[in-house]
């Protein structure tokens, strides 16, 4: 019996020493020497998407946490179908919902130019988060870099471990626990909606039919949500300042004006209540923990050293 707990202890401490191993490879300066023009051309590339299209700050950010939450931080998010590829875009949570894939394919091209084969979307994709969010007044912080790309996707994952919009408190606190993030993480990720926007099926039943919603809020919502129709009709989540980065997502859900259950569910006499509150009164623990919590989601899942590959274009394996 000593033998077989002293291998159980050895082996996890193995176990242990490569998890480290693994993290250590992932640093900020990452690709100083191999391709140190990288993160210019990266923001570069981002920085005319967002000024094209506004709303594509909040698809970025979102897209890396789809991306995040499904393989871990892979770029399994980019890959399109294939016979042997079903492709993540296709989930339940990503179709026709899901953008800024040409954002981050037009990155990728020009640090091609640059550097072939070395900086992989799976970086390219945080970094494009980071860059999104500062454009737009939010935080920027230190990407740690050095993943690698995935050569597989999975639609199943997808549809299994996307948060959804019409979930409890719960659920939600049990879905980011189990990617290692906590329940001041969820609320501090949820903060980026501020910036979103929603599809009026999304929150059709919220504005008709809840009564945790602040009344004007639910009338002014409905002129461009019927009760039947208009399904892919697009309303931001935010309509004090939906195109900056701030902490209204928090005093809104304080008035009960939470556009999706999802997000009223934060501050609705549960345990994130005192959360939405603190960050309601102090809007720059909300960007140091928003930022935070991103590095945090950055670390799931990941591949690096000799795992995966580089693709040469997101879209497809190598």
């Amino acid at each position: 019996m000593a033998a077989k707990a002293g291998a159980a202890a050895s082996f996890m401490f193995m176990l242990f020493l490569l998890n480290i191993a693994c993290h250590a490879q992932l640093s900020p300066t990452f690709y100083d020497s191999s391709c140190p023009n990288a993160l210019s051309a990266i923001r570069t590339a981002i920085r005319s998407a967002i000024a094209s299209d506004r709303r594509m700050a909040a698809s970025l950010i979102r897209l890396h946490f789809h991306d995040c939450f499904v393989q871990g931080c892979d770029a399994s998010i980019l890959l399109d179908e294939t016979p042997s590829i079903q492709s993540e875009k296709t989930a339940l949570g990503n179709l026709n919902s899901a953008r800024g894939y040409n954002v981050i394919d037009k990155a990728k091209t020009e640090v091609e130019k640059i550097c072939p084969g070395v900086v992989s979307c799976a970086d390219i994709i945080a970094v494009a988060a980071r860059d999104a969010s500062a454009y737009v007044g939010g935080p920027s912080y230190a990407v740690k870099l050095g993943r690698r790309d995935s050569t597989t996707a999975s639609r199943t994952l997808a549809n299994a471990e996307l948060p959804a919009f019409f979930e409890s408190l719960e659920s939600l606190i049990s879905r980011f626990q189990k990617k290692g993030l906590t329940a001041r993480d969820m609320v501090a990720l949820s903060g980026s909606h501020t910036l979103g926007q929603a599809q009026c099926f999304t929150f059709r039943e919220r504005i008709y039919n809840h009564s945790n919603i602040d009344a004007g809020f639910a009338s002014t919502r409905r002129r461009r949500c019927p009760r039947a129709g208009s399904d892919s009709t697009l309303a931001p989540l935010d309509l004090v300042t939906p195109n900056s980065f701030d902490n209204n997502y928090f005093k809104n859900l304080m008035q009960n004006k939470g556009l999706l259950q999802s997000d009223q569910v934060l501050f609705n006499g549960g345990s994130t209540d005192s959360i939405v509150s603190e960050y309601s009164r102090n809007p720059a623990r909300f960007k140091s923990d928003f930022g935070s919590a991103m590095i945090k989601m950055g670390d799931i899942g990941l591949l690096t050293g000799s795992s995966g590959q580089i693709r040469r274009i997101c879209s497809a394996v190598n």
